[in-house]
């Protein structure tokens, strides 16, 4: 199992909190669950950090059963729907998003 998450590090524009996470309900969240191969989405509004990740508001997780089911998602025509999503949700925030590719451990793995 392999998860790639995605970190968006920088400000909600003020006063436009609740419409970002409703904007990210409406419009992110169904654009990311339809991406190729994605087994679960998972969204997190982060409620404390260290100093250093201070400036973090935003963390999505999508899990896919394989690095090439990954490749094949991001090669897909449906990412260019969820990029068309981010769009619609950008003029909220200022800022930067990164991703993470993680593999999962434990047991079953």
């Amino acid at each position: 199992m392999f998860t790639r998450s995605a970190i968006f590090r920088g400000r909600i524009k003020p006063g436009m909190e609740d419409e970002f996470y409703a904007a990210v309900e409406q419009f992110l969240v169904p654009a990311w669950s339809q991406m190729l191969h994605a087994q679960a989405v998972r969204v997190y509004r982060p409620v404390a950090a260290e100093a250093a990740l201070g400036d973090v508001f935003l963390v999505q997780e999508i899990d896919y059963p394989s690095r090439e089911a990954i490749d094949e998602a991001l090669a897909s025509p449906r990412r260019v729907v969820a990029m068309q999503a981010l769009e619609r949700v950008r003029p909220l925030y200022d800022g930067r998003h990164h991703h993470v590719i993680y593999r999962r451990l434990g047991p079953g793995q």
